[in-house]
């Protein structure tokens, strides 16, 4: 097999491996940083092995050791994404199949982009800070030196010193606390992760969190002020973790538990093992909440037991993991309900394709990403596209017991380890071994490596769809003198899932006319739905239509929560209404610095706004 080369690492992958870290943690909310010492024990690849180079970024490295003995070390030159190589000599030579314990003590960094530090008016409490972690793709060289790539599998052990009144959590089972020997103001926690799982997955949250018990192996944590409602909204979990398992075999993670986070986090979840990730936007009556949690739960088997080797076969994780989801919704809802997210789905990629460009090799389904930063490739691409693909394969290979049979095979064939889709491609052929001449009339460059919508598009079942179509282009085709003919009855006979839908395929056609707008809100009140998926999309179409009275509740929703999802597409369009581009520009400076740097850095490139221009950046 060929070497592993990742064009988002600095770190020497083909000649040693990490299999364990030994984090220590101390938090300090005062100056913004953690003081840290982390021992990677290291597996040689190699003979003569005597230097290794791990991934750093906005570090300051006090000390290096291997095995006990103090090791020399440089930083290499800052490159502008990817970090700083820390190179290491170690005092001896050692061979292939040796392992070596390297111990570096550093601090973070203010700017440290896997952190973002609350202050206690940012928080729900206003009473205590808060921290949390984000590393997907490629942040957690910001808070541990280490092989920041998903081609490396480690597992870990960590003790986190924090500030007596609050609580620290991480990506893995909770192993005890015990006051700070060094600091009676202090109490330090203990996690253990025994599933070997790459660094991007490591998580780390302090806060004043509380619990509720959801199920068997499951609790939700959060601040008390949404603890309760968390718990109830989180009620299915132990369902979908079951349906799951059915699908795919047993859950190896331990403990399921489900952080709900502060505003500014910039994704709807992530998969951090044992503690999934949250946004509280799932936690106004939204019922898209089902579909952010069966995405996640997904993520235990596709991502994070099978992972992408490099963020160039990110689909592998991503298209895989809304197949799963997709499939629970089956179970657990109907197959018109899977077809019917299929169609929201493919509408989502063509809104991407839009975005980036039809020609834009970011569209590929699997990019190059040599020189480009992961976090601006980040896109639906390889969620839906990835999605398309397997939904057409389940087509070709006989519907989706079978093709789930495939899945569940590749799943446990893969397990603890990380794929290319080279490797993917080659076991699908081996599966189905009596159908090769039918995968031989894929047409799988124009699948994976030519820019925008894929070569086939799969015919949904359109049953849920049907109202929402016709809907839409009532009011798409109504003249002025029609708009008497629209009700409220129009909405109630929808359920949520399909107001969604409506919205976004009035978002696909030309802005419809500002009087429509205006008597859409007086016939179904859009204004009044708490939903924050409708309430996006709601919006949006609001200010293409240029209607003023909704600039203000646009610019409060994309301030007020710092979901990447919904913050960067309004920002969008307020930026394109002339009127309020310098509104738009302001608005943003103002609220950058109590975004998440991820958000801030994206939404500043949106609306062209120089990284150093005012609030200091």
């Amino acid at each position: 097999m060929a070497p592993v080369t990742d064009p988002s690492s600095f770190a020497s992958l083909t000649k040693c491996v990490t299999k364990h870290l030994n984090i220590t943690y101390r938090v300090d909310f005062d100056s913004h940083v953690i003081q840290g010492k982390v021992a990677l024990t290291i597996e040689v690849l190699e003979d003569k092995f005597s230097s290794l180079t791990l991934d750093t970024k906005h570090l300051k490295i006090i000390k290096v050791t291997a095995n006990g003995q103090e090791a020399q070390f440089t930083l290499g030159s800052q490159h502008s994404f990817k970090g700083t190589p820390l190179e290491i000599k170690l005092p001896f030579e050692l061979s292939r199949g040796q392992h070596v314990i390297v111990e570096v003590t550093y601090e973070t960094s203010p700017k440290a982009t896997a952190l973002q530090w609350l202050s206690p008016e940012q928080t729900a409490g206003k009473k205590q800070p808060y921290l949390f972690s984000q590393c997907q793709a490629t942040h957690c060289r910001t808070m541990v030196p280490c092989q920041d790539t998903p081609s490396v599998k480690h597992t870990y052990y960590a003790q986190v010193s924090v500030p007596r009144e609050l609580v620290a959590l991480m990506s893995a089972v909770r192993d005890g606390q015990e006051p700070d020997p060094s600091d009676s103001s202090r109490i330090i926690y203990r996690f253990r992760q025994t599933v070997p799982m790459p660094s991007y997955i490591i998580a780390l949250v302090v806060g004043a969190l509380e619990n509720r018990e959801i199920g068997p192996r499951s609790r939700v944590w959060s601040e008390k002020e949404t603890v309760d409602q968390a718990a109830y909204e989180f009620a299915e979990t132990e369902t979908m973790l079951k349906t799951a398992e059915q699908l795919v075999g047993p859950y190896v993670w331990g403990q399921y538990d489900i952080l709900v986070l502060p505003p500014s986090f910039p994704y709807g979840g992530m998969e951090n093992p044992c503690l999934t990730y949250a946004t509280p936007t799932l936690l106004a009556g939204d019922r898209s909440l089902s579909n952010v949690i069966a995405h996640e739960i997904s993520h235990s088997w596709t991502g994070n037991l099978v992972t992408n080797k490099t963020w160039e076969h990110f689909w592998l994780n991503e298209g895989h993991t809304v197949y799963l989801e997709r499939m629970i919704g089956r179970s657990m809802e109907s197959e018109q309900f899977r077809q019917f997210k299929a169609i929201g789905g493919w509408k989502e990629l063509q809104e991407s394709v839009n975005t980036f460009g039809a020609n834009n090799p970011l569209t590929n389904l699997v990019p190059n990403l040599h020189e480009v930063d992961t976090d601006e490739a980040f896109s639906s691409v390889p969620y839906e596209k990835g999605f398309a693909l397997l939904y057409y394969l389940e087509e070709l290979m006989g519907g989706p017991e079978v093709f789930m049979g495939f899945v569940k095979s590749y799943i446990q064939l893969f397990a603890y380890s990380s794929v290319t889709t080279e490797e993917w491609k080659s076991y699908l052929y081996t599966y189905f071994k009596d159908k090769v001449d039918i995968l031989n009339k894929v047409d799988w460059n124009s699948w994976m490596h030519t820019p925008g919508m894929p070569p086939v598009k799969p015919q949904y079942d359109t049953t849920l769809a049907d109202a929402c179509i016709a809907l839409c282009q009532k009011w798409v085709k109504a003249a002025e003198a029609d708009l008497a003919g629209f009700s409220e009855a129009d909405l109630k006979a929808l359920n949520s899932h399909q107001v969604i839908e409506f919205l976004a395929l009035l978002l696909h056609e030309e802005p419809i006319p500002l009087s429509h707008v205006k008597r859409m809100q007086e016939v179904y009140n859009l204004n009044a739905i708490n939903n924050s998926e409708i309430r996006f999309r709601w919006l949006r179409i609001c200010v293409r239509a240029k209607w003023e009275d909704a600039v203000p509740l646009a610019f409060k929703m994309a301030t007020g929560q710092g979901r990447l999802k919904f913050t960067r597409p309004l920002f969008r369009e307020l930026y394109n209404f002339d009127k309020y581009r310098d509104e738009a520009v302001e608005t943003f400076l103002k609220h950058r610095g109590a975004m998440h740097p991820v958000t801030a850095s994206l939404v500043a490139k949106d609306l062209k706004v120089e990284q150093n221009q005012s609030t200091g950046f």
